[in-house]
């Protein structure tokens, strides 16, 4: 029970950050270039970083926040809540946004849900646009006096222990705690949750964050991978290669994820390589300009500000040949093939499943799909960023190679599936939330992105 209640908070942090990355990234390249310190100081240009960080982040989460409880409806009284905390804080409020605007969504659901069939007819407009007005309205005064000092504290108080363990050169231990989460799925919830929103402080006063590679190193990853391609057996060490070049060119993390559960004692070779990694930008100084998503090497070196390189490089490299040495040598002393990758794969499916929260009995292939019917498949995923961005690809590219032409496929968050949408293809832990997001397309669940068997099944169906 403690368990699903931390993974649905850590899911709920992570969904109101990720969908906003693009925003968070737009101004880590605009910090980069502009600030005094950067690749093409600007003051003029360089007078957006602020603004930016204080009131354009915030908002978008505590927008994506109410949306996420009621829709646009409850995103715009999230909104609303949101510039309470804001103006009730000094600092950047990344967790006051993270509070405000779910609770403005929840406030003006449950109004929604009161008033139900109780407007007379023609008066719909005007009460829904004053309920969400006095509402919002309220609710930013009581974050203004109340939410935002909260939040203050709490971002301080989080803030100043982290600065502890910098202060006494202890927070490559904090790999103690990524490392292992990371296999549970709960990755996104500490990048996004906790180290975004630091980071993001902490570039605008350095101009960097080490907060930022914390969790999205792939170094620790790609030497647990190069441990297998050598001292691997079977589908193991024949499919590292491969896994190697989606985790670090890709920066999809997940996909090391079953070689760790094949071999758990291999979690203290993903530990060692966090620690090193850590340690070694700690000491270098090293450490991003703004978020690197996905965690792949170009995403890190796109978000390295000038003057951080070396540190950052060596970083990686170190966390890499420390997680190699360690997973060479564990390989050797305790590999074991009582466990095989397709038992380790199912693994990581139970594990993402539960980190996503109870997910819907698995709805069936429909018996045929003709291609005369469908002309847009799009694959859903919690973000729409990862797996089913790969999904997408994969399927796009069978259905080239099998000459089907004016068939679209796209990937989306499994809440945001397009209407138009003829096939949504999806995990079978998320059956149940595509089905509601759009009751009339036909749904194909599958539990492995990379290896579904369903994808022949699809192209078969549509030649037919």
């Amino acid at each position: 029970m403690v368990k699903q209640s931390v993974q649905k908070f850590g899911r709920t942090l992570s969904a109101m950050v990720m969908p906003n990355m693009g925003a968070f990234i737009a101004w880590g390249f605009i910090t980069a270039l502009f600030i005094p310190t950067g690749w093409i100081p600007n003051e003029k240009l360089g007078a957006m970083v602020g603004p930016m960080l204080s009131y354009l982040l915030p908002l978008l989460i505590g927008y994506t926040g109410g949306r996420m409880i009621h829709g646009v409806r409850g995103g715009v009284v999230g909104g609303i809540a949101t510039i309470g905390v804001i103006m009730g804080a000094s600092i950047p409020m990344f967790m006051g946004a993270m509070i405000a605007g779910p609770l403005g969504g929840w406030v003006i659901k449950k109004f929604d849900d009161a008033i139900e069939g109780k407007i007379p007819a023609g008066f719909e407009m005007l009460v829904n646009n004053f309920s969400a007005g006095i509402l919002g309205g309220i609710l930013s005064v009581i974050c203004y006096l109340g939410i935002g000092p909260i939040a203050e504290s709490i971002t301080n108080a989080f803030g100043a222990g982290v600065g502890w363990l910098v202060d006494h050169k202890l927070l490559p231990f904090a790999s103690i705690i990524v490392e292992p989460a990371k296999v549970l799925f709960l990755n996104n919830a500490i990048n996004h949750g906790v180290f975004t929103p630091l980071g993001a402080q902490q570039s605008e006063a350095i101009g960097r964050s080490i907060y930022y590679m914390i969790e999205s190193n792939p170094g620790p990853g790609l030497g647990l991978l190069l441990a297998y391609c050598l001292a691997g057996k079977g589908a193991a060490k024949s499919s590292a290669p491969g896994a190697i070049i989606i985790h670090f060119l890709g920066g999809i993390h997940e996909i090391y994820f079953p070689y760790v559960l094949m071999n758990p004692i291999l979690i203290l070779a993903m530990m060692g390589g966090g620690f090193a990694g850590v340690l070694t930008l700690s000491i270098f100084g090293g450490g991003l300009i703004a978020p690197a998503s996905p965690g792949s090497i170009f995403a890190e070196l796109m978000m390295t500000p000038k003057g951080s390189y070396i540190a950052n490089i060596l970083g990686i490299l170190i966390g890499g040949a420390v997680s190699f040495l360690l997973s060479m040598v564990l390989l050797k002393l305790f590999g074991k093939e009582d466990v095989s990758l397709e038992e380790a794969q199912q693994q990581t499916k139970t594990n993402k499943a539960e980190a996503k929260g109870p997910g819907a009995a698995e709805v069936k292939m429909p018996a045929a799909v003709r291609s005369g019917r469908v002309k847009k498949i799009v694959f859903a995923c919690d973000a729409g960023m990862g797996s089913s961005a790969m999904g997408a690809t994969k399927l796009r590219k069978k259905i080239q190679a099998a000459g089907i032409k004016d068939i679209t496929v796209i990937h989306s968050p499994v809440g945001e599936v397009p209407k138009d949408v003829d096939l949504v293809i999806c995990h079978k832990e998320l059956g149940e939330r595509a089905r509601n997001a759009c009751p009339n397309a036909r749904l194909v669940t599958i539990t492995d992105f990379l290896n579904a068997p369903e994808y022949d099944e699809v192209v078969n169906s549509l030649r037919g």
